[in-house]
């Protein structure tokens, strides 16, 4: 049974229930000896405190998306085949025009709390290793036969740590936002695309290739991508592309979308961070050679000493000690053609949660819209 499902709550509900009537109804009508009857009622009193902090967790995780599966949250579910070393490029010698078509078979999303319209399918990455599941929505002119021959833009939707690729999807309710203003010509359409990020048990992969652990950086940013490609009407060049993410994902976009200006173009970064150490889960925080390497300040301010400033338009929105001056650090180094807008959120706007993220969808839509193209 899905943690984030109907069925799981309703059954914590019910049980809630019984744990409280129980000692109403039974308390006094125990037999046995004192022993026996205490024990009983100790029993009773331990089920009903176990009922309600259950409830009280699956009321929070619903609402954040934290854990999809027991798996995630018992940690007993590994998501990574292999992780063998892919080089600087990630891409282990291989080359993406020569790989051939990874066909998916999609079905509707699992939870419908995810909203009408997205589909899911199981992705085994031939580069990465790593095998998850990925949600995706298109937007509501993908079949209008006007549109029959157009490419759309994309936008990879990445949660925090810990988080379920249906974050964006349930929590921030990104397509239910959308899909009135793509529909009515206020936000450029594009494909929604959440794919697993949440790959090792108790441990936050930073999006980073680590060999012998995984390779999370070539999940997202090459098995990901080209089966979309391969699936669906969607450009194939770096102008096509954009990540955004919250919180650690907004760590992951930064750096990805710097790291690799040859498959995307833009970021947004809501109440991110650019130094991983500030994730104590953070493979990449724990590593010292890639806590340096995977720091988006790092990344820009080496290219820059190359001479290569990379093509990339970041968003990076956040409070005063909660993102912003990660942003800030980031528009000080900008060189042409990087850009950098930062947007400060009120520190009374709602802290370090979905609801503050979840206001911002429209904005950064409208803001990825200046800059993709199909």
């Amino acid at each position: 049974m899905s943690l984030t499902g109907t069925p799981f709550f309703l059954t914590s509900i019910t049980l809630l229930i019984v744990a409280v009537v129980l000692p109403l109804a039974l308390w006094g009508r125990i037999a046995g000896p004192p022993l026996v009857r205490g024990l009983a009622r100790l029993l009773m009193l331990l089920f009903a405190q176990v009922t309600a902090i259950t409830v009280v967790f699956v009321l929070v995780n619903n609402a954040n998306n934290l854990y999809d599966t027991w798996g995630d949250l018992l940690g007993t579910d590994s998501h990574v085949a292999a992780a063998r070393d892919l080089g600087p490029d990630g891409m282990g010698g291989q080359q993406i025009k020569n790989e051939p078509k990874q066909i998916q078979q999609f079905r509707p999303a699992d939870d419908p709390r995810v909203g009408a319209g997205v589909q899911m399918t199981d992705l085994k990455g031939r580069i990465s290793g790593v095998n998850g599941e990925v949600y995706v929505w298109l937007p509501p002119q993908y079949n209008d036969p006007a549109y029959r021959n157009k490419k759309f833009p994309v936008v990879e939707l990445l949660p925090g740590y810990p988080g379920s690729a249906k974050s964006w999807l349930g929590s921030l309710h990104a397509a239910e936002q959308l899909q009135p203003l793509m529909q009515s010509g206020q936000v450029k359409p594009a494909i929604l695309v959440a794919p697993r990020t949440n790959l090792l048990a108790g441990a936050d992969t930073g999006c980073v290739n680590l060999p012998g652990q995984v390779n999370a950086d070539s999940w997202l940013t090459v098995d990901v991508r080209k089966m979309v490609i391969d699936n669906f009407r969607a450009g194939d060049k770096p102008d096509s592309w954009a990540l955004a993410g919250y919180s650690a994902g907004a760590h992951c976009a930064t750096k990805l979308a710097l790291a690799h200006p040859d498959r995307y173009r833009a970021a947004v970064a809501m109440s991110g961070y650019n130094d991983p150490a500030l994730e104590r889960d953070s493979l990449a925080g724990k590593d010292p050679k890639l806590r340096i390497e995977t720091n988006p300040l790092h990344i820009l301010r080496s290219a820059n000493a190359a001479g290569k400033p990379p093509r990339t338009a970041l968003y990076v929105s956040g409070a005063a000690g909660d993102g912003y001056q990660a942003g800030m650090g980031l528009k000080q180094l900008a060189q042409r053609p990087t850009t950098v807008d930062v947007r400060l959120i009120p520190a009374n706007a709602g802290g370090h949660t979905t609801a503050v993220w979840r206001q911002q969808v429209p904005e950064i839509f409208h803001w990825l819209g200046r800059h993709l193209r199909a």
